[in-house]
């Protein structure tokens, strides 16, 4: 079958664009095919800066021949609404079908429709495709009126080797296209896509978009390991300079090491943002003045003239970082604080310099519920933002925290602070890592709830797929924070206490609730079944999340075993006979039992150990030994299956069945103690 070979070949295509063009390619393309009856399950699809390339292979040489049906009116319909059927369908009477239907007779025309041959399918697929491309951005040519990101220079669309007859944009189709736009720019004729792939590489051009990110990782590696250094691994940055050569070759260059004098942050972000240079760094981690090009040109200087230049270019923008750098450093980080109060935060939220006063609030009071000096966390919340207004985070705002953090080193504050001050923000993502230091989790911790608490007071919650103030983000961090370094924190005083009020109030709730979601997610992630996480939380009050995890995986432990087991099936059974009864009195059973009415020993045994239950557990779980309580409410198995096996619950005698009927409220009422065990599953 034969092999269909598509190359749009342009200037170039920005690298944010390729992945999703090469997408949109292949699926316009394939449901063009497909619309038109060609049958085309799957294709490849290759992006260079240059080209959108696309193959199907085994596509069928032509669509296949279809009957069509068309149902046309009555037999006794009039003559008019007859010939009428008979102009649309180009069909005189004598070639219509007669077919019987329970509302009468009706005539139908079969037209049979030959196939068509593929060459004018994709020709026709291939105009469409082109026309309704989304690019993100684009230019149009007149007169065609063709939408294309970058002009289009020549159109390669080969079926079975032979040149498909299409034309677009005043651009024929032809079996030519070109190498490397330096190293081998002259036209060359295709035969299918071997030839055409086996040809590029011979005039310098990588097609597989994951061989050239692999081919500059390996030559990166082999160069630091040559310079005695160490790649800094970047993924997104890979991606995206492997969207800007179609023959990478990596040279090493280097800057003048005084630029080493401004914090390495700063120095790589600007490297990696506006040159898409790769940095280099010591046994230390410490950054090097030696990085890494990659170009797209096999220069037969061996590329000195490449880096010269690119040399000159990054002396320029370090040049200018170690300007604002040292501007920065002749102010300290408290002079810096008035000027937040140009800096709106939010609206209705007051300004930065109105944040930083809360947030150093904050941190003062979970310090002291933390054990942590809160002179130190007060100081440092309230130095957080103070680079905001620095002119280094003006020209880098992604360094942010970062630089503060070094200005308040450069000035000689404590580590602790200046440690505070550059973490408070993480984690800002699931890669990220947690604070260690007990001053900059208090920072971190006072920041994210400050966040929440002022957006839930206005209102400005997360909904649905929305979250423009990336509130989502905030309470995972909060429940991250406290869950790795085991934090006893009662999330509902701090929350009050953020809330503009200080009193708890419905904002609380719901943003208590908020964490509670947030920490269901963390746990799922983690394997903790969703019923266990739900029976746990039905109880109310649950906001010190160390203690709730604690909890839950008590529970999982103990319904993993087979007392546990036994007793959720003794659980389900009181519970379901209690739901009958209950509708049937229209009462509810509160636990209240008449010793006198204990009627067998059966009774008088499930009695008396849950009455000894209710206490044990109430005490465990008060001294926090959630194990020790599962194992008191394991006790409950044997009792409860006697009780079961032995007596009938709907007694004959109303005082006997009322106390029976209670006794299975009392067994859910212990087995509440430690969870609601009504949303547990099995």
């Amino acid at each position: 079958m034969p092999q269909l070979l598509i190359e749009l070949f342009q200037e170039e295509i920005p690298a944010r664009m390729q992945a999703a063009a090469a997408e949109d390619f292949k699926r316009l393309m394939l449901r063009g095919l497909n619309d038109r009856g060609l049958s085309a399950a799957e294709a490849r699809v290759y992006v260079t800066p240059r080209r959108l390339t696309l193959v199907v292979d085994d596509l069928p040489a032509a669509s296949a021949d279809v009957v069509e049906e068309l149902k046309g009116p009555r037999t006794n319909a009039p003559e008019a609404a007859l010939a009428g059927f008979l102009k649309k369908t180009g069909l005189t009477k004598d070639q219509l079908v007669v077919q019987a239907d329970p509302k009468g007779d009706f005539y139908i025309a079969r037209i049979e429709k030959p196939g068509r041959a593929a060459a004018a399918i994709v020709s026709e697929a291939l105009a469409e495709t082109m026309r309704s491309f989304p690019w993100p951005k684009s230019m149009t040519w007149e007169p065609s009126g063709l939408s294309w990101v970058r002009p289009l220079r020549s159109i390669l669309c080969l079926l079975d080797g032979e040149i498909v007859p299409a034309e677009i944009a005043g651009l024929a189709a032809s079996n030519l296209t070109r190498g490397h736009r330096q190293m081998a720019n002259a036209p060359f004729e295709v035969r299918g896509f071997e030839d055409y792939a086996a040809k590029l590489r011979e005039r310098f051009v990588m097609l597989d978009r994951a061989e050239r990110m692999a081919s500059i990782r390996t030559q990166a590696l082999a160069a630091a390991a040559a310079a005695g250094l160490s790649f800094l691994e970047d993924d997104e940055l890979l991606e995206e300079v492997a969207g800007l050569v179609e023959w990478p070759v990596v040279l090493t260059a280097a800057f003048d090491a005084a630029f080493l004098a401004v914090p390495q942050e700063v120095l790589i972000g600007t490297m990696r943002k506006n040159q898409k240079y790769f940095a280099l760094i010591d046994e230390t981690g410490r950054l090097s003045e030696k990085f890494l090009i990659v170009s797209n040109l096999e220069a037969r200087d061996g590329g000195a003239a490449i880096v010269a230049g690119n040399e000159r270019v990054v002396r320029a923008r370090l040049s200018d970082a170690k300007f604002f750098w040292e501007q920065d450093l002749k102010t300290t980080l408290e002079a810096r604080l008035p000027r937040l109060k140009d800096i709106v935060f939010h609206a209705k939220l007051g300004t930065q310099w109105d944040r930083v006063q809360r947030i150093e609030r904050l941190a003062g009071e979970v310090a002291e519920r933390l054990d942590v000096d809160p002179a130190e966390a007060r100081l440092a919340a309230r130095l957080a933002k103070a680079d905001l207004v620095s002119f280094t985070v003006g020209e880098f705002p992604e360094v942010q925290g970062v630089i503060g953090g070094y200005l308040a080193r450069a000035e000689g504050l404590p580590a602790t602070v200046a440690g505070a001050i550059a973490e408070h923000y993480r984690p800002q993502g699931p890669a990220d890592s947690v604070p260690a230091a007990p001053i900059s989790i208090v920072v971190a911790l006072a920041d994210k709830i400050d966040t929440l608490a002022g957006f839930f007071a206005i209102d400005e919650k997360p909904t649905g797929s929305k979250d423009p103030f990336a509130l989502r983000r905030a309470a995972l961090g909060v429940v991250r924070i406290v869950l790795e370094r085991g934090l006893r924190l009662r999330l509902g005083d701090a929350v009050g206490r953020a809330m503009a009020s200080g009193e708890a109030g419905p904002a609380s709730a719901e943003l208590l609730a908020f964490f509670g979601d947030r920490l269901k997610v963390t746990l799922r992630e983690k394997g903790v079944r969703h019923d266990l996480i739900d029976a746990v939380f039905a109880l109310g009050g649950q906001d010190d999340l160390v203690l709730l995890v604690r909890r839950v995986e008590a529970l999982q432990a103990f319904l993993g075993s087979e007392d546990g087991a036994n007793l959720l099936a003794g659980y389900k059974r009181a519970a379901n006979i209690l739901k009958a009864e209950e509708k049937k009195d229209r009462i509810v059973f509160d636990g209240s039992v008449d010793p006198e009415f204990l009627a067998s020993d059966a009774d008088k045994a499930l009695y008396a150990a849950i009455a000894t239950a209710d206490d044990l557990i109430a005490a465990e779980i008060a001294h926090e030994r959630f194990d020790a309580a599962m194992a008191v409410l394991a006790d409950l198995r044997m009792p409860v299956d006697a009780f079961f096996e032995l007596v009938k619950v709907n007694d004959d005698d109303p005082a006997v069945r009322i106390n029976r009927l209670n006794l299975l409220a009392r067994i859910k009422q212990a087995a509440h103690l430690v969870a609601d065990f009504s949303k547990i599953e099995g």
